[in-house]
This record gives C-alpha cells, structure tokens and sequence, in this order.
C-alpha cells in the first residue's frame, strides 16, 4: 500500500478521506474589506500554494467565541506547515461597525491572523455566507472543499485541514490533534441542560417579552414593571426604558431586566449609550446575589460594571441546573442591553 493510501484510509477511519472532500467553489473574493487589521490586504491569487481557513465572526458571538480555542490551536499547530487562518469580521450590530471596537477585540482575544474588516457585507456576499461563524476550507488551488457552520464537529474541522496540508504535500504532520485550551466564555456550552435560546432586547427580533399590565412603546420612553412570575424564556423590564429595533436603552438610574431561564450560562451583550461612559449593575439570581454561581465579568457579590460595548458573562453556575429567574439592575441610567445568549 502506497504511503498516500494509507494517509487515506486513517483519514477515513476519523471520518474524512480526499473523496470526501468534493469541489464545492472557489475562494471569494476579500475586495470588498473596509480594512486589513494584522496583515496587509490578502487576495485570492496571493494565497495560491497555501491551505486557508477563512472564518467568518462577529465579536459579540457566543457561537463564534466557542469556536474561538479551536481556531486559535488550528492557526498555532500548522502555520508553520502552511496553514492560513483568515477571519473576517462582519458585524451583527451597529456598535461592531466601530473600528475601535473591533479592534479592542481582536487584541483583548490574542487574535494574531490576519482579520478582514467586512463593514459593508461584501466579503460576506462573495462568499455566499448566511452564518456566524462560518468555516470555510480552501486547498492550494483555491478550491473550497468543506464548510461548517455554526458550532461543533471540530475533530472533522481539524481532520480536513490535515488532509488538505496531506494532498499539498506536508509529509510532516505530527500525529494527533491540536491541544485546545478555551478561556472562560469560550468553554463550550453545556448542551444536555441548555434550556434557554438566544433572546433578542430589541422589537425587531425579540421574542418572550412580557410588558406586564402597562402594555409597551415602541422608540419612545416608556415606564415598564415585569411580572412577578416569568415563564421560561420570558423576559420583562422595570423602569424607564425606551425599546427600540435593536435594544433596550435605558432612561434612568434602577432599571431592571428580569428572565426566566434553564441553562449553566447567562451571558448580556450590552454597552453604555455614552462612550467612555460606566454603569453600575448588579445580578440577581431568584432575588439573591449570584454568589458562586457569577460569571467571569461580576464579582462574587454579583456587582460589575459596563465599560465599553461587549458580551459579559454574568452567571455560570455550579452543580445541576434547574430553572431560574435571572436578574440584571443598573444602578446608573444611560445602558443599552442587546441580546442575551445562554451556555
């Protein structure tokens, strides 16, 4: 048996051989970046000769921060054997637009492939994409071979980049997978007892909202009082706060955001309206400081503060999960909350 035939056939045995690999187009073009952050612009022509992982991101996703140790190993293990990771940053919400935003991430995450700024969905066009994250494998021809999208199946993600450096060549591949080592919010969710969806606090999208008996206005500052009891995956409001398309912004100091939840997560995409300003909140969990069930972005008596527009993991609980009613106060006025998402 030929040396490729048996590269082949322990490829088969993880589930990916080169005839699994099928011609699913060419790389797209990345013409349509605002801007190149950690490399100068890349071009298709350019990356012929090179295997490319292109992953398409938004910063503030949790989908795409649980990607994010793997990704990271993948670019560390192979570069060197001529792997090119590329992520492309197309933003979900307007604040991710902001230059300075993603760059704060990009340094805050030890990001250090190149990045193509994708303000203007043409990146995203181009390559056809609908998903954060996306995955998208592309041999040394610029032929894309495999895709993922959303989460998981990272051993196969892993087994095609090894094929892909195989057919380029790469005789040298160490054995085994790459050592993955997530930080705090990119440690995967816990599938079997996540209960609770992704929820939107802006009208356009949001689902669950329960404005009690005073009803709700849409763009407009509106006095709200959330029900004493939620169902799961409701939520509701108390206080000043005007909802709009996007967000829940609110007016002044003591506003809460109440959700009835299952899951070992809760993370609150949310920021100051003010730049450079700070708000001070505290997280309640069935009235009670969160206590060892905080997130990496509270201490342990359930205070923190927002600083800058991000996601904040605010619970990951401890031992079994059970339903409960999650609760976000700001002590401040001038907070804006997105989105939450759950772990």
């Amino acid at each position: 048996m030929s040396a490729q035939a048996w590269r082949d056939r322990a490829a088969r045995v993880l589930g990916v051989a080169a005839a699994d690999l099928v011609l699913e187009g060419t790389i797209g073009s990345f013409d349509g970046a605002t801007t190149w952050l950690n490399s100068e612009p890349l071009t298709p022509s350019g990356l012929r000769g090179k295997v490319v992982v292109v992953q398409f991101w938004t910063y503030t996703c949790i989908n795409w921060l649980r990607t994010q140790a793997h990704f990271r190993a993948w670019g560390q293990r192979y570069r060197d054997q001529g792997l090119v990771t590329i992520g492309v940053h197309t933003p979900e919400f307007k604040f991710e637009h902001d230059l300075d935003n993603v760059r704060w991430a990009v340094e805050a995450r030890k990001i250090d492939y190149p990045v193509a700024v994708d303000n203007d969905f043409k990146v995203w066009r181009a390559f056809a994409n609908n998903y954060w994250p996306a995955l998208y494998f592309v041999d040394v021809e610029g032929r894309i071979r495999h895709h993922r999208f959303g989460e998981g199946d990272y051993e196969r993600s892993e087994m095609v980049i090894r094929q892909l450096l195989t057919e380029a060549g790469v005789e040298d591949l160490r054995p085994g997978l790459a050592s993955v080592q997530p930080n705090a919010d990119e440690v995967q969710a816990d599938w079997e007892n996540l209960g609770s969806p992704e929820s939107y606090l802006g009208y356009d999208q949001a689902t669950g909202f329960d404005p009690d008996g005073g009803g709700s206005a849409w763009d407009k500052p509106h006095t709200y009082a959330a029900p004493e009891r939620l169902r799961l995956n409701h939520w509701g409001l108390i206080g000043k706060w005007t909802v709009r398309s996007d967000a829940s912004a609110l007016n002044g100091p003591n506003g809460l955001v109440a959700y009835q939840f299952r899951a070992r997560d809760v993370n609150l995409v949310m920021g100051p309206v003010t730049r450079g300003a700070t708000v001070r909140f505290r997280v309640l969990l069935d009235g009670e400081s969160a206590g060892p069930a905080h997130g990496a972005d509270i201490d342990a008596t359930g205070k923190g503060t927002v600083v800058q527009q991000r996601m904040y993991q605010l619970i990951r609980q401890p031992g079994s999960i059970r339903e409960r009613r999650f609760e976000i106060e700001f002590l401040d006025g001038g907070a804006e909350a997105f989105c939450l998402t759950f772990g």
